[in-house]
């Protein structure tokens, strides 16, 4: 049902449901669309300004690493001002940010104004879970996340298709003119369409120290750091695949700019897939089980991609993106728990835990495409073995945690996307 405001509280008619459900799917698009886009143009990209395609990874992690810092304070600012302007400001510094990528003369100017995209999209990514929150409850908020995750599905397979069209069209930067295009529709959607969610007496004061403080106080309790880890390294056997995708789709599989389908529709088919496996298991089934079934099923499809680029014959499509794909659906399964046990670790302070939580595994993720990637796909079997060795971490750590605390319960929520959690 609709969350009641404060009696004598003046609270703004909401846009009709399908246009709430539509924009607040967009806005968790930024994450997609500014990772998964550029990829097709890394190419043509690197000739242009004269870099390795080793460099051009930094395009991803400096966005990562922006990102994930301001995790941090996405979430307290909206508590602090409210939400449409944090969304509305965002989306605007990231349109602005995404002509500065276009115009870049060179690397060092893409990264900067790449860092400023990353520090502006979490505005939209982060902010518009909390509007669902604020306008509905209970069964009725559950279905609207649940119709948004599915549109918002959509991204990660649509993202590559577009960039490679754009380059039909033109040369890279176009891609970028596409990003400011969209961040600005988004901008003006935002604020002509969406309500303000947060009225003013629900606000919190915005107060710097206060923040800081219970940020370092969440980040330093030894079993949200275990099993913080133990999700970020669980989703990390997936996502070096996707930071590798550049490398993965062009270089190690022979395929064109327009290509990157080939390997983006399968993987996101199986999140979707695992997701929705949650969902029907997760009155009947206990969180531990879930969490141990998802793994269980990643692994069997790491083991899998590992034995399948070892063989000549299969280390090509369609048999290369087997793995990964397996992966997908069983990190579908597992993660929406995850993210459940993250929040409930620290009951007093779940807004805090979820900006903590999401910095960590976005760190982990821009030094995977930063350092790691480089080298890991210098071959199909590097690049298996590597997804092998981080999922199997992952796993230890979930099974260290587990012995030092009681089972997580189970219940459906909505998986990141594979480029934020």
């Amino acid at each position: 049902m609709l969350t009641r405001p404060a009696a004598g509280a003046r609270h703004p008619r909401p846009a009709p449901l399908a246009v709430t459900t539509v924009l607040l799917a967009l806005l968790g698009m930024f994450g997609p669309f500014s990772i998964d886009t550029p990829f097709p143009a890394f190419q043509e990209m690197g000739a242009d300004l004269d870099v390795s395609e080793a460099s051009m990874q930094l395009v991803v992690s400096a966005y990562l690493g922006a990102f994930a810092v301001m995790s941090l304070f996405h979430g307290p600012l909206s508590d602090a001002v409210g939400r449409k302007p944090v969304m509305v400001t965002g989306a605007a510094v990231y349109a602005l940010a995404s002509i500065g990528c276009a115009l870049a003369p060179s690397l060092p100017v893409l990264l900067g104004f790449r860092v400023l995209q990353g520090m502006s999209a979490g505005a939209g990514t982060i902010v518009s879970r909390t509007v669902v929150r604020d306008l509905f409850e209970g069964a009725r908020a559950q279905r609207l996340m649940s119709t948004i995750a599915m549109i918002f599905g959509i991204g990660p397979a649509l993202a590559p298709i577009v960039g490679g069209w754009l380059l039909l069209l033109g040369p890279w930067p176009l891609v970028f003119w596409f990003l400011s295009l969209f961040g600005t529709v988004i901008a003006l959607s935002v604020l002509v369409l969406l309500p303000e969610s947060h009225p003013r007496e629900r606000r919190t004061p915005l107060d710097v120290r206060s923040i800081v403080s219970g940020v370092v106080d969440v980040a330093r309790m030894r079993h949200f750091q275990v099993l913080s880890a133990a999700s970020a390294f669980s989703f990390a056997g997936q996502f070096l695949y996707i930071g590798a995708a550049p490398i993965f789709v062009v270089t190690l599989l022979g395929q064109g700019p327009q290509d990157f389908w080939v390997f983006f529709v399968p993987m996101v088919v199986g999140m979707v897939l695992g997701s929705f496996t949650n969902g029907r298991l997760a009155e009947r089934v206990s969180g531990d089980r879930l969490i141990v079934g998802g793994q269980t099923v990643a692994l069997t499809g790491a083991v899998a991609g590992v034995a399948l680029a070892a063989v000549p014959a299969t280390a090509a499509l369609p048999w290369a993106v087997v793995g990964a794909t397996a992966i997908a659906f069983g990190t579908g399964i597992s993660m929406p728990v995850y993210q459940l046990a993250l929040l409930d670790a620290v009951p007093h302070a779940r807004g805090t835990a979820a900006s903590v939580s999401t910095f960590l595994m976005l760190m982990l993720n821009a030094t995977l495409t930063g350092l790691v990637v480089p080298v890991a796909a210098s071959s199909l079997l590097s690049l298996a073995l590597t997804s092998l060795g981080l999922l199997c971490l992952g796993i230890v750590l979930f099974h260290v945690h587990r012995r030092h605390s009681r089972p997580v319960r189970a219940q459906p929520v909505i998986p990141p996307t594979p480029e934020v959690t």
